[in-house]
């Protein structure tokens, strides 16, 4: 089996981290690539685990230099981005690499990665979504207006992602998502050696049937 990106898309609040963080805690077969950014670190995050904290001068120099597989500027105030080298060292390892990128950032994302897997998390409501928000006790009104009016916008991509899924409860979107890899995982087109597989079948059925059979 040839691993895959797998990209979680959300409008801002939609819990495509938690869920990105409890599914590598459930599942061995998946990795994360770390994203960068140059916004700052909210309480508790850390370099290199949450996000490589860039300055924009370096993410702007490593931008020129081609190393992002995907960036994009969010809520008109920070960049992200994915290094190819970090999908790259994930899916090297045998594991599918699984993201959490903002929608602006996902198509060209797979433009990239064309294996890519899109899944795009919705909330149950639009006052759960913005209760989440308000929740984080990180933000002043004006911020969280900002994201939810970011939100409305996003929420019209979803056309180009291949699953929706409504994280109305944390374990259930976990498993729905997990559900997806797996599906995913068998698909034919994923399978490089099925064709020699499939043949040698054939040919074993070829050489059974060449004998008669009799019953004694």
């Amino acid at each position: 089996m040839k691993p895959f990106p797998v990209i979680l898309s959300a409008p801002s609040g939609g819990g495509k981290t938690t869920i990105a963080r409890e599914l590598l805690r459930r599942r061995a077969d998946v990795g994360y690539s770390v994203s960068c950014t140059t916004r700052p670190p909210r309480p508790g995050e850390e370099h290199g685990r949450d996000y490589y904290f860039l300055s924009p001068e370096e993410f702007a120099a490593r931008r020129a230099r081609g190393e992002f597989a995907e960036c994009a500027e969010v809520h008109g105030r920070h960049m992200y981005g994915t290094l190819r080298s970090e999908v790259e060292r994930v899916l090297a390892s045998g594991r599918h690499v699984l993201m959490d990128i903002d929608v602006q950032g996902a198509v060209q994302f797979a433009g990239a990665f064309p294996e890519s897997v899109l899944v795009f998390l919705i909330p149950p409501s639009a006052a759960v979504l913005r209760e989440r928000l308000s929740g984080r006790m990180t933000e002043d009104d004006e911020a969280v207006s900002r994201r939810l009016r970011t939100s409305r916008d996003e929420l019209r991509a979803v056309r180009e992602y291949q699953y929706v899924i409504v994280n109305d409860e944390l374990a259930h979107a976990c498993d729905a998502v997990g559900a997806v890899i797996d599906a995913e995982a068998v698909r034919r087109t994923r399978q490089p050696d099925l064709a020699r597989r499939i043949e040698a079948l054939v040919e074993e059925l070829e050489q059974i049937l060449s004998v008669p059979i009799t019953s004694e």
